[in-house]
């Protein structure tokens, strides 16, 4: 089983359904990432943030070394930090997340967040997290726009073939868009019924930007970091409109979330532990849900969001 792809503006072809390495512990992440690709996940979303990128690249490896699939069919993800926004910074902490994923180039390289922090040298801490000294969150002073000049670059380099944005709201990409010579590829933002964001996706995908959603069940992706929203918020998994459409469909409440994305070209990266799940999570292109059906779903939005630096307890106050 393999997932349908979306073309994206810089000519490639990105894989609708991928699979998320965002609190994939180190220990496990070679083997998740081997068996996902025996699944059949081409699409690995990575992260300096997370942590596991060597990890996630020997997986990569002995998939590749056992000939399960080619590096050509694989799209590998991976995210500019805050603390590397400088623009003589980038491409050597980029060098260094390729070399760590054992890679000569990435498929897409995203801004992972629209915060400027203090460089951090990564022989001191790596990743570096929000703070600069392990307590104290210290601003940078690189603007968006001497960031994005950097990453277009970076494509002109053949580090990545595409560039990407993430956690962007609407006025800065229109902002973006008004210097931008590559115009990104990707927004990735968190998406889920509970925080549709309608607006910002009919303005990225009208300005021909695929969107990718993250954290596609909602709280359940924040129960593990103990965050109270999380606590607070009903599952959508119990959700009684989301369990009566599966039920229609004869399919799993995680199955439906994902298919009201990807029915509406919202590309997904969920992960899972269980191969029943992994499998499941890949066939979400192969039914379809009712207009009407469509519109329930839509209809639970809340404006609830989770990923927010102030959940953290991280003073960055970007969705104000």
């Amino acid at each position: 089983m393999s997932s349908p792809t979306v073309k994206l503006n810089s000519g490639h072809q990105m894989p609708l359904v991928g699979f998320g390495l965002w609190k994939v512990n180190n220990d496990t992440c070679a083997d998740t990432v081997y068996n996902a690709i025996k699944t059949g996940y081409r699409l690995f979303d990575g992260a300096c943030d997370y942590g596991n990128e060597v990890e996630a690249g020997q997986g990569v490896a002995r998939a590749i070394k056992e000939k399960l699939v080619s590096r050509d069919e694989l799209f590998i993800v991976s995210k500019l930090w805050n603390s590397f926004h400088d623009h003589d910074r980038v491409e050597p902490i980029c060098k260094k997340q390729l070399n760590d994923w054992g890679l000569d180039r990435f498929d897409l390289y995203i801004v992972h967040f629209p915060i400027s922090l203090r460089y951090v040298d990564p022989s001191e801490r790596y990743p570096p997290g929000f703070t600069f000294d392990g307590k104290k969150v210290v601003p940078g002073n690189a603007t968006i726009q001497e960031t994005w000049t950097a990453m277009e670059s970076l494509v002109d380099k053949g580090l990545t073939k595409s560039i990407g944005i993430s956690n962007f709201n609407g006025q800065l990409i229109m902002d973006l868009l008004r210097y931008a010579k590559i115009v990104p590829a990707t927004l990735q933002i968190e998406h889920h019924p509970y925080l549709t964001q309608e607006g910002l996706v009919k303005l990225a995908q009208s300005n021909n930007m695929a969107v990718t959603a993250y954290s596609s069940f909602g709280p359940q992706s924040f129960l593990e970091l103990e965050m109270q929203r999380a606590k607070d918020t009903p599952l959508l998994f119990d959700n009684k409109t989301v369990k009566s459409i599966a039920d229609k469909h004869g399919k799993s409440t995680a199955q439906v979330l994902l298919r009201w994305a990807t029915q509406r070209n919202i590309a997904v990266i969920p992960k899972s532990n269980n191969q029943s799940r992994l499998l499941q999570n890949l066939d979400v292109t192969s039914f379809d849900l009712s207009k009407s059906e469509l519109e329930e779903i839509s209809g639970l939005n809340q404006h609830l969001r989770f990923n927010d630096p102030l959940n953290y307890g991280v003073d960055q106050p970007i969705y104000v």
